[in-house]
């Protein structure tokens, strides 16, 4: 659609810093080729028995404007996020350790979603947050997810 490209996908250059948790599935399936052959082949995290939610940042292969989402929640059934939400920076140069401080200032780009199991979900209509350099995608409290996709244009 129009010249977009996935900024966040590993082939581009993307690459997941950072996560919460990744107990059953590590935090980079998120961003590989294709589509997830199995449950294992995602990013899963273990069930949260007290407050708060799992996320993960994920520098992207090149700054772009971030246009659409997909989050594949395939093979996850009984296990899949409640919602999800995703925000942007544009922090180049800043260390990881600034990013991931509660403190850090995000730019929501989309609002926390209702998920369902076992689905590919389409966002059309994401907030323009201008720039961006890495994402902060958050699930809520925990669960699967198989792929990620931030269809963007390239700065």
């Amino acid at each position: 659609i129009g010249g977009d490209v996935d900024l966040a996908a590993v082939e581009n250059g993307g690459m997941v810093l950072i996560c919460s948790d990744m107990f059953f599935g590590h935090r980079h399936n998120l961003i590989m080729p294709g589509r997830a052959g199995n449950m294992s082949d995602g990013w899963e995290t273990k069930r949260r028995r007290g407050p708060g939610h799992d996320w993960t940042i994920i520098k992207l292969g090149t700054a772009g404007h971030i246009r659409r989402l997909e989050v594949d929640t395939s093979w996850f059934k009984g296990n899949f996020p409640e919602s999800c939400s995703l925000e942007s920076c544009n922090a180049p140069d800043v260390p990881i350790e600034t990013i991931q401080d509660p403190a850090f200032t995000w730019k929501p780009v989309l609002a926390r979603t209702k998920l369902q199991a076992h689905t590919r979900h389409f966002f059309d209509e994401v907030m323009e947050t201008g720039t961006a350099s890495h994402i902060r995608f958050n699930i809520f409290p925990d669960g699967g997810v198989s792929r990620l996709r931030v269809y963007g244009t390239i700065e």
